[in-house]
């Protein structure tokens, strides 16, 4: 099994488990903020969203009808950064952490571009316009992996809170998961670099759901964001992995004809 499975596999596990997530607490958690207030039965949107997510996920998982999952959840997660995300940074855009979650759900909307750039590609309609979007997914990953790196130096007491109480050198993994992230994220839109950085990007991540995650998810079970945490880790790992794997079989088809590698845009 290749990277580019594993990653898909990643992605649809963790968009089907939000979909479940929402089904089961009938509230939206992370990956979209509270409605406004004056949106009637928020509980009975949280349900039907997380139904679509489970059917989604679902078929990524499987592949049937992915590319147009991609689509779907595309346009989900964009309307979730215009009409929710975005107007509540705007409410007070000068801190720097009002920016996290919407640089987010962009990561989240890069990574569906990136997973329907890696399917097996057609003469579609739908096929030509996720190649014309390729250079963003990229650029959206690459973009909040920085912006995530320079908040670890910014909001360093805050994510040294976050650091496992048994690993020692608390401060030292603050920093050294900032550098980590910065590097990640300009080698990802660096061509010549993004396949080690996506790699190295994709199981760092993998290793923060795993030593992270789950275990503050498992330490409190009534905290539904500690749980979407899990999830929002493991799609963005697959999204690295997925990149990854992209790129090496670009290196490897073109080697097989014996032309030069197509430069992938950052």
């Amino acid at each position: 099994m290749n990277k580019s499975t594993i990653g898909r596999l990643f992605f649809a596990i963790a968009i089907a488990a939000f979909g479940i997530h929402q089904l089961v607490t009938g509230g939206f958690v992370r990956l979209v903020p509270s409605l406004p207030t004056w949106v009637l039965s928020p509980g009975v949107w949280a349900r039907l969203v997380g139904l679509i997510l489970v059917v989604l996920g679902l078929a990524i998982g499987t592949g049937r009808r992915a590319r147009w999952a991609a689509a779907v959840l595309s346009v989900l997660i964009l309307l979730d950064f215009l009409f929710l995300h975005l107007p509540l940074a705007l409410t007070n855009p000068l801190v720097g952490f009002m920016w996290t979650n919407p640089a987010k759900a962009l990561a989240m909307l890069g990574g569906v571009i990136i997973l329907a750039g890696a399917l097996p590609q057609d003469n579609s309609g739908l096929a030509r316009l996720f190649r014309k979007l390729t250079p963003l997914g990229p650029l959206f990953l690459g973009g909040f992996m920085i912006l995530g790196g320079i908040q670890h130096f910014v909001y360093a007491d805050f994510v040294a809170q976050l650091v496992p109480s048994w690993i020692p050198g608390t401060r030292f993994w603050v920093y050294f998961t900032g550098v980590a992230l910065i590097a990640g994220g300009v080698g990802i839109l660096v061509p010549k670099t993004q396949h080690l950085a996506a790699t190295l990007s994709g199981v760092m991540i993998l290793l923060w759901v795993v030593l992270l995650h789950i275990p503050r998810a498992l330490a409190d079970l009534h905290n539904a964001g500690e749980t979407s945490g899990v999830f929002e880790a493991l799609a963005l790992s697959g999204v690295a992995f997925i990149l990854a794997d992209r790129e090496r079989a670009a290196r490897s088809d073109c080697g097989k004809i014996g032309i030069a590698k197509p430069r992938f845009p950052p």
